[in-house]
This record gives structure tokens, sequence and C-alpha cells, in this order.
């Protein structure tokens, strides 16, 4: 069956808080000069697209502007409904900041207080999703540039083995009577381009 719509899901590029090794959250750093590099260079492998939307957080914002401009689609689109999970008291902290504030936690996989839960990243995400594809046009594809962790969460809730989300890589998603289908995973820079880090949580 032919979906509605195909969402090709990508992360921004590298953003001057990911060099650093800082969860970002819903901080909004912007892209340092590698991810904007990394933009550039992904533009020529997204392929054919009839849109470009992105969260409104400049990191994301930032590479679809990059890719939009790289392959003559515009003007880009911007949905509060992607931007990254707040991370709470953990945003702005690196690893080790947060295992000294708060030991154990990462190794046993628990969260602070104001960190925004899997189920409410969720329900925002799949709300700007539907907006996105019924405001296009049928059969067409969209790139949505977000975040690491809005992909990291919906793979799961897809049923999907989730792992790590680099930088300008993501899903496929297809919209087909309503529900939400996953395709391939998007990988658009060499491994010699992809930052380090943590890129599932920053």
């Amino acid at each position: 069956m032919q979906p509605d719509v195909t969402l090709l899901l990508v992360r921004h590029g590298q953003s001057t808080w990911n060099a650093e090794g800082r969860w970002q959250g819903q901080a909004d750093p912007p892209l340092s000069e590698l991810g904007r590099e990394q933009a550039r260079l992904a533009s020529e492998r997204i392929g054919a697209v009839d849109a470009v939307v992105s969260s409104t957080q400049q990191r994301a914002l930032e590479t679809a502007l990059i890719i939009a401009a790289a392959i003559g689609v515009g003007p880009v689109l911007t949905d509060d409904g992607l931007v990254e999970r707040n991370a709470g008291p953990w945003s702005g902290l690196t690893r080790p900041e947060i295992d000294r504030d708060y030991p154990g936690y990462l190794a046993e996989d628990r969260r602070p207080d104001g960190y925004e839960t899997d189920a409410s990243l969720l329900d925002r995400n799949l709300a700007a999703l539907h907006r996105i594809a019924d405001e296009q046009v049928a059969a067409s594809t969209v790139l949505v540039a977000t975040h690491g962790g809005v992909i990291h969460n919906l793979e799961a809730h897809l049923g999907l083995e989730v792992g790590r989300v680099p930088n300008l890589s993501g899903r496929i998603l297809n919209r087909t009577d309503g529900d939400w289908q996953p395709g391939e995973q998007l990988t658009l820079l060499d491994d010699d381009l992809l930052t380090g880090g943590d890129p599932n949580r920053v």
C-alpha cells in the first residue's frame, strides 16, 4: 500500500555542546563549524524531498536551512513539537559531572526530577509528526530535522532495536492510513565525520 507521506527523520549536525560532551535537552546551543560542514555534506545524500520541517531549536533549524538551501527546497517550516527532551537539571552537564552530582544514576538508567518522561516526549513528537503529514500533499517526502532523543524514543515506541543516533543519521517513517511504519535507517555521513560523545542523550 502506498504511504500517505514519507518522513526522513534526521538528527542535527554537531553542536558546540556536542563537541564539549554536554547534555543539551532544551538548551539551545548553535552548530559547531564541524556541524555546519556535516550538514553541507549530508545534503549531497538526501535525494529528492518535497518539503523541509525542523525543530525550533537552532542546532536543528540551522541544519535544516543549510540542507534546504543546498537542495533548493524551501521555505523551511518549524514545529516546536519536534524539540528535544527536557533534560531538567542535567542540561549543560557532562557525563563526569552527572556521575559526580548524581552518583549511580547513569549506571542504573535513572533520571532526576524534571527530566521529561518517554511518554511525554512521545505524545508531543507523534502529534508533531501527524501535523506535518496532514499539511503535506499525498505521497510527499518530507525531511524532518530533529534530535537524537526524539528519534531514539520513536524507534523504541515502534518496537525497533534502538542504539546510537549519530549526527546526520536517523530513520525513515511512512504513514499509511494514519499509522506509522518504520522504514530504513538513514546514515548521511561517513564514519570519519561523526561525532563522539553520547548521541542518544545530547
